[in-house]
């Protein structure tokens, strides 16, 4: 079981690649050790890496490959992801794909092949570090591709599918056999229409990667301390599995914090308490990976409020309570074998179809399959998650070790 962090530098932010200070980020990676955890997920800034599409800055590379190096040093392996893209409300895409150069994310020839080329470099410049997970191709970027964004790039499902399968080749080209992989957020799985699909997140790339945000309805739903919202992430983890078809396919906890006000500053210890040990109790997980490190500074404005607070330290690098419940969490895991029982009473996910999932919102906060998986955990059931095609699969059910299988009408 992997225990990590999403690094947010504690000096700059990450706009600190425009002052990239070895350092500093040696700082942060220590308090990060300091807390024993095992990996940490890095963030370039696509622009700054990237900043003409024929011109990919080698002494940015470079960068990358010393933050990884340093993180080495301290025991903590490395995720990179690629195209940043979107990070905590900001938006960061190169002027090439914009204004006067106006040209499709996902579809427009030159802009596939200089990303193609973007990720593998970064990824080939990593391929020889034994601490190299792999690559992420983006960091939430199906949100370019659909509302509520101001100005997306709208496209198919079928073409999300190809964007995919080309981007992730393109990693495995520059670091063959290493875990890439992509990650949505819960739009992939909540929305009706979104291009981004439950299947293509369940069923692409090296492992599933989920990212749980109880500010999504959930906790405005269910309160901070209701099931649904302690459990979220796990019916996530769950939700995903629902779509996999290989039943033991890896899920990653790639991105989950605790959001104030929604979640109160001094409930998110035991938010985070109550989110890990619920997720502990999915089979086949990979890790989990908090988000954040570190806080973001006051003095960097125009973030939401939520955002300021979220990490694990302080942006001074001092621990603060969530930091302390995480690093006992690693402790009690460290060097253990993951292997919660088999979840036996599954809930049917009936979404529109395994490739379109044309409503998945029944699946979305206040939708009947969520509430149905909620209920049955407040009871203490350990519900799974299945799609009707897969439930009628004998094959499947016994692999996942099935013994009872429920709709969300029969829970009420």
């Amino acid at each position: 079981m992997r225990f990590g962090a999403n690094y947010t530098p504690g000096e700059g932010w990450f706009h600190h690649w425009l002052d990239f200070d070895l350092d500093a980020v040696r700082a942060d990676l220590d308090s990060l050790a300091g807390l024993g955890l095992d990996h940490i997920r890095v963030f370039p800034l696509w622009p700054l890496f990237q900043p003409h599409r024929t011109l990919i800055r080698p002494r940015a590379v470079d960068q990358l490959v010393q933050l990884a190096d340093a993180a080495a040093e301290r025991g903590l392996d490395v995720a990179v992801d690629g195209l940043q893209g979107h990070l905590s409300s900001f938006d960061f895409l190169p002027a090439w794909t914009q204004t006067w150069h106006r040209r499709s994310l996902f579809t427009d020839p030159e802009v596939l092949a200089a990303q193609e080329e973007y990720l593998r470099t970064l990824a080939a410049a990593l391929a020889d570090r034994p601490a190299f997970l792999g690559m992420t191709v983006g960091n939430e970027i199906n949100q370019f591709a659909d509302g509520p964004h101001p100005d997306p790039d709208r496209i198919t499902a079928a073409q999300a599918t190809a964007w995919l399968e080309r981007m992730l080749a393109a990693c495995e080209r520059g670091a063959p056999g290493r875990m890439h992989v992509h990650a949505e957020y819960d739009a992939a799985w909540y929305r009706d229409g979104h291009p981004f699909t439950p299947a293509q997140a369940a069923r692409l790339g090296a492992a599933t990667a989920v990212h749980s945000w109880v500010f999504n309805g959930t906790a405005q739903r269910h309160g901070p301390t209701g099931t649904a919202t302690e459990q979220h992430a796990a019916y996530l983890i769950e939700l995903s599995k629902a779509w996999a078809a290989d039943p033991h396919r890896p899920v990653w906890l790639q991105e989950v914090g605790a959001p104030a006000p929604l979640i109160p500053e001094d409930r998110a210890a035991r938010f985070m308490e109550a989110t890990v040990a619920n997720a502990l109790d999915c089979p086949d997980l990979w890790g989990i990976t908090w988000w954040c490190s570190h806080d973001v500074s006051r003095s960097l404005a125009d973030f939401p409020e939520l955002e300021y607070g979220l990490g694990l330290l302080a942006n001074d690098r001092t621990v603060k309570p969530a930091g302390r419940a995480f690093a006992a969490l690693a402790g009690q895991w460290r060097g253990r074998d993951h292997r919660p029982p088999p979840r036996t009473t599954a809930l049917v996910v009936d979404a529109g179809g395994v490739e379109d999932a044309s409503y998945r919102s029944v699946c979305a906060p206040g939708g009947a399959v969520f509430e149905a998986w909620a209920r049955l955990a407040a009871q203490g059931v350990r519900p799974c998650l299945v799609l009707p095609e897969l439930a009628a699969d004998a094959e499947h059910v016994k692999a996942r070790q099935i013994a009872e299988i429920r709709t969300p009408d029969e829970v009420g």
